[in-house]
Parts: structure tokens; sequence; C-alpha cells
């Protein structure tokens, strides 16, 4: 098994991090030269009345600012640099396993892993790491604050400990609200995206008040918790700049009080004030970044979990090209999370050169059984052989461009109807995807429309009627010249003249020693099949040559010798 390369991103961005440390390093060194000014200028230059030595120490002290501010800059850009670095380690796995996650669990809203990767690298670059970075200096502050005198020292660290108190506050009192309304957030956001996926049955059913009723209060339940989370995220930081402000006065007052004793020199008022001032800063800031902070210890959760359960597949050894022999043996077949086989002990074999139509009443298992053929669906027991090799055996990607699909629901994606049909390859040559569109009968159809193949169809091929949806999808499946072509419903929405063109795509593809498998209910189609596959309630009810099983009753005893009678009737109404 290969290594978790959420874990190597991570070492790798660690490795980062403590080379970016030495920056930290330097520019809180010259966090010292404010308040090392402040205190030459009240306790030599006034008291010398030199010019030339104010001038000389402002002049030393705007080169060092500006070597602070160049240290600053430089460390940010590395730290950007490095999120980019990581991102580009994590994001391409991320995908595939929401991908795959999603398949097997449909309702588990994976998809929100890949919103994580920003928010997680939005933290690791922005000010939140760098307070976390400038946190351990804070003690040094507070003992050059007892440099000055025990009572700053006192007051400073007093102030450190409540400011500190207040950011674990607000982790306990916001953590809870906050994964909530995480929760709900999520919820909202994919009922809103399915439910945009349907604006036509919507708008047309009078459905709008309803769902928006639906929506707000998945919504409205988000707002609630992170409501809840922010007045008192904002209180505590309310009271947290509170006492920072009452700090400094106190730290003045303080320090006037310890000049008339005698007991500091009046530069040095001003120098602990700025230096309790930067030992509190990295404290207030990770106060202040806190709800980010947790967000992204949120994603850094839900990543790592993803990529745990998930682990790095080996790497496979690339198999030859498939003929499209598909040999299938005693297969069951359950939904993802699902107990219950929804296909029991099918067996049958397709070979190069035939087209097999699989039939059946509604709910008798077909599209589950076409899920299992092309790879979507792992099989509950027995085994898919494509020549000889177990679809499992296969690399996903290398299967997939052997494979020719197309679903039941049609879905296109946002882009143009070239980029579709060659399934978005960007080694796609015009070519392709002009034969892919010709064998599909399509071609003509792409001619006509607005900007031929550059037309862009918009999200879920919106632009195009579910005709031409259907018959774009054809040509994507036949895109790459695949071995097996698998098609479910493929004249589900198809008039007369698209389905002379579906069975003309049908024999041709025979001919090119194609192995075709498809779902229909009408005998137009199925009589354009070699083989036929009858199932009812999800089992096989007979399996041979379409000329036979669509003949009355002596050619259907050879394959339910029981029953003859009642098993032409069964297939008859199947089919």
């Amino acid at each position: 098994m290969k290594a978790n390369p959420f874990q190597q991103a991570l070492t790798t961005y660690r490795t980062i991090i403590i080379a970016t440390m030495s920056f930290s390093v330097a520019i809180n060194v010259l966090m010292f030269v404010s308040p090392l000014y402040m205190l030459q200028v009240y306790d030599r230059v006034l008291h010398s009345r030199s010019e030339m030595t104010l001038m000389m120490l402002t002049l030393i002290a705007l080169a060092m600012l500006a070597l602070y501010g160049l240290l600053e800059w430089i460390r940010s850009r590395v730290l950007v640099r490095a999120g980019m670095r990581f991102d580009e380690m994590i994001a391409k796995g991320v995908f595939s396993r929401v991908i795959t996650s999603t398949l097997r669990h449909p309702q588990g809203r994976t998809e929100f892993a890949l919103m994580d990767i920003d928010r997680l690298r939005e933290f690791l670059t922005g000010s939140g790491l760098i307070a976390l970075c400038d946190l351990p200096w804070m003690p040094i502050f507070l003992a050059v604050c007892f440099f000055f005198h025990p009572l700053i020292g006192w007051i400073s660290t007093v102030g450190a400990v409540i400011v500190f108190a207040l950011a674990i506050a607000n982790e306990f009192m916001t953590k809870k609200e906050l994964s909530k309304a995480t929760v709900a957030g999520q919820g909202a956001m994919h009922f809103s995206n399915s439910t945009l996926m349907n604006v036509e049955v919507i708008r047309a059913l009078g459905m709008e008040d309803s769902l928006r009723g639906r929506w707000g209060v998945l919504h409205r339940n988000m707002l609630e918790h992170q409501a809840v989370a922010s007045d008192r995220s904002g209180a505590l930081l309310s009271i947290s700049k509170f006492v920072r402000m009452g700090l400094q006065t106190i730290i003045l007052g303080a320090g006037a009080y310890l000049a008339l004793e005698a007991a500091i020199s009046p530069g040095s008022i001003i120098a602990a004030s700025i230096m309790m001032g930067r030992a509190l800063q990295p404290v207030d800031q990770v106060v202040g970044q806190w709800k980010q902070f947790l967000g992204a210890r949120q994603a850094y959760a839900r990543l790592n979990k993803i990529f745990v359960e998930m682990p790095e597949e080996e790497d496979k050894l690339p198999l030859p090209a498939p003929s499209g022999t598909l040999v299938v043996e005693q297969l069951a077949v359950a939904a993802p999370g699902g107990k219950a086989p929804l296909v029991h002990s099918v067996t049958f074999q397709v070979n190069p050169g035939e087209a097999v139509a699989i039939v059946g009443p509604s709910g008798a298992g077909k599209s589950s059984l076409v899920r299992a053929l092309v790879g979507i669906w792992a099989p509950a027991a027995g085994t898919i052989r494509l020549d000889g090799s177990e679809l499992q055996h296969w690399e996903a990607n290398a299967l997939g461009r052997h494979l020719g699909y197309l679903p039941q629901s049609v879905e296109l994606f946002a882009g143009t109807i070239a980029e579709n049909i060659s399934r978005f390859q960007e080694d796609a040559t015009p070519e392709s995807i002009i034969e892919a569109a010709k064998l599909a009968n399509v071609h003509q159809l792409i001619q006509n429309l607005p900007d031929g193949y550059d037309t862009q169809i918009g999200v879920g091929g919106r632009q195009l009627s579910g005709g031409q949806r259907q018959r774009v999808g054809l040509a994507r499946a036949l895109y790459g010249s695949p071995s097996v072509i698998v098609l479910d419903e493929p004249n589900a929405n198809l008039d007369s003249e698209g389905e002379e063109a579906l069975n003309h795509v049908i024999q041709q593809l025979k001919t090119m020693g194609k192995s075709i498998l498809f779902v229909s209910h009408k005998m137009s189609l199925v009589a354009m099949s070699d083989k036929t596959l009858v199932l009812a309630q999800g089992r096989m009810q007979g399996y041979g040559a379409t000329r036979d099983l669509l003949q009355p009753k002596p050619a259907v005893t050879s394959i339910h010798p029981n029953n003859p009678t009642e098993a032409g009737a069964e297939r008859s109404a199947a089919v």
C-alpha cells in the first residue's frame, strides 16, 4: 500500500515551515528595534541634546525596520507558495477520493472535501499561522518586561494569561456550535445544488414555494448555530480588546509611578509599553483568528479521514487493449451501502461483434446490472471479466478508455459539445471528436447548432433538448473507439429519426467488432441484438439467441424447460 499522500504533503509543508521559522526568528528579534530606539531617545538624546545622535539612531532604526518589512514580505511569499505546493500535492487525490466516496456513499456529502482544501490552505498561508509562529516569542518579550521592572513584568504576564484564557474559552464556547453550523450549512448547500439541477420541473409544477421553504429551514438552522457561535466569539473578542487597551493604560500608569519613584528611567515607560504590546500581539492575533483556526482544524480532520478510509492504491500492471470479450459469472449486485442484492446469480458472455439486449419489467435490476458491468458498482458476489481479467484488475481510468457508457439519465458537463464528446481529454484531436460524432450519427445535428462543436451547453447540458443530449452522450460513449459499449435506454428520448440513426449505429458497431450491451423496452431495438438477457425481480429468467426468445412457445422451451408456457408469457411481458 502506498504512503498517505495527505501526510506526505503535510510532511513537505512542515519542512518548509521549519525553514520559515528562521525568518520568524529574525523578524521577532527586529521587533526590539522600536523599544530600544525609544529608550535611547528618551534616556540619551533628550539629555545630551545631540541632533547627530538622534539622526544616526533614526537612520539605523529605519534601516532595521526596512529589513523587518522585507523579511515579513519574504515569509509571506514563502508561505503562499508552500500552500500552493501543498494544494497541488493533495488536490488530485482529494478529487479522485470524492468521486469514489460519492459512488460508495451517495449521501455522504464528501464533495465538501474540495472546499476543505481551500479552507486549510488559506489558514496555512495566512495570518493565523504566522501568529502561531510568533507565539513562542511571547515568553521572551515578557522576560524583557521583567528586566525593566518586576511590576511591569507581572502586569504583562497577568495580561497575557487573561488574553490566553479568553482564547481557550472561545474554543470551548464556540466549537460545538460552529461544528453544528458547518454540518447544517453543508446540508443546505447540498439541498440547493441538487434542487437547482431540476429548475424546469420546479417552475412547471409550482414547487418553488415549498422547496424554498425546505431550503429556508436548513439555511435558518445553520444561521442560528452560527449566530450563537458569533455572539459568544464577539463577546470574548470585545473583552480581549478591552483587556489589551486597559493593560496599555495600566502599564503606562505603572511606568509613570515607577519613574516618579526613580525605579526606572522615563524612556523605560514607553519601551515597556511597546514591549508588552509585542508580547500580547500574537496572543491577540490568535484570538482574532480563532474561528479560522477551528475551521482549518475541522477541514484537516475531514481530509485526513477521507485519505485514511481510502488509502492510495498500488499501481496496477497496465493490461493490453481488450478485444471486448465480456464474461459474467454468478454475478450479484447490491447498491452502495445496501445489503440485499438487487441482482442475483447472473451468468452470460458477450463476444466481439455481438449485441446483447437486456430486457425486463421496471425494477428488474437492469440498470443495477449495467452499473456493475462498467465498474461503477463493485460486485457483491461473482465476477466480471474483460478479456479474462476482472474489472478490479484494471486501473479505473485505463478501463474507462476501453468502455463506452450511456446512462439512462444523460448528464453532460458545462463546456462545449466538443469537450463533452472528448470526455474533456486535453490531448483530444478534432479528427477523433468528429469521428465519434459521425459514428453516432450526430455530426449533422451539431453542425446545425449556432457554434457547431464549440457550442456552450451550460450546466447539465440544459441548452440542448433531451434527444440532443442523448445523441451527444452516445457520441461521448463511442469516443476513442472503446471495445465494449453499454447503453442504458439509449432511445428513451429519441424520435423516429433518432431511433433509425441508433439502429444504424448498433449495426455499424457490430460490423466493427465491438461488444454491445443495451437496455431497452422497444422491440424495434431489441430486434437488432444477437442475444437477449431477460431479467425479472433481479434474477435471470433466460438468455439466448434473440430470434429464439422472440418466437412463440417452441423456441423458448430450451431456455425454461420446467414451464415453457409460463416462461414464454413472462418473457413476452418483459420484452
